[in-house]
């Protein structure tokens, strides 16, 4: 069997989009969802569907500097900053509920760019924060998808307003 990067990344990306798309069949809908064309599962099945097939045509289709032996494709791999950023996507899900959808957004990117390499807090910023708040008012305004401010919002913010008299 030959085995290229590509081919090892799209095999463990195949695997992973059966397990979600297995998954995502244990999303609970709404009874009122029946005949609905978009439901809480909808965009997982279709994230799900695409990316197992796009990996299914990396695995199938020819590609160059194919090799034999299965392991020396994994190495000379950066798994240190893979490490990283899979410990950054737990802490992310940890913190979501405690921190808010926009505070532990902003945090997560602007961790990962750095781990990735970015060093600029200017380009840093202006990366995590806009992509944050345009990804937040889509959610919310234009599909009306009510996101948790959490906890620290109610601790910290809410009564700081109240305060000032801003409500």
């Amino acid at each position: 069997m030959t085995l290229s990067k590509e081919k090892a990344g799209a095999l463990c990306f195949l695997v992973v989009a059966i397990t979600y798309g297995y998954m995502t069949g244990d999303i609970p809908s709404l009874p009122s969802d029946k005949f609905a064309p978009m439901t809480a599962s909808t965009l997982p099945t279709a994230l799900a569907w695409i990316t197992g097939v796009l990996s299914f045509l990396l695995l199938v289709l020819p590609q160059t500097g194919e090799t034999d032996d299965f392991l020396s494709v994994f190495k000379g791999l950066n798994w240190g900053r893979t490490i990283i950023l899979l410990a950054l996507m737990v802490a992310y899900g940890a913190s979501f509920d405690w921190l808010g959808f926009n505070l532990a957004t902003i945090l997560f990117l602007t961790a990962c760019v750095y781990v990735l390499g970015e060093r600029r807090w200017k380009v840093i910023l202006l990366t995590s924060i806009p992509v944050t708040l345009v990804f937040w008012f889509i959610l919310t305004q234009l599909l009306e998808i009510t996101l948790r401010e959490g906890e620290l919002y109610f601790i910290v913010v809410k009564p700081a307003i109240n305060f000032l008299g801003l409500n």
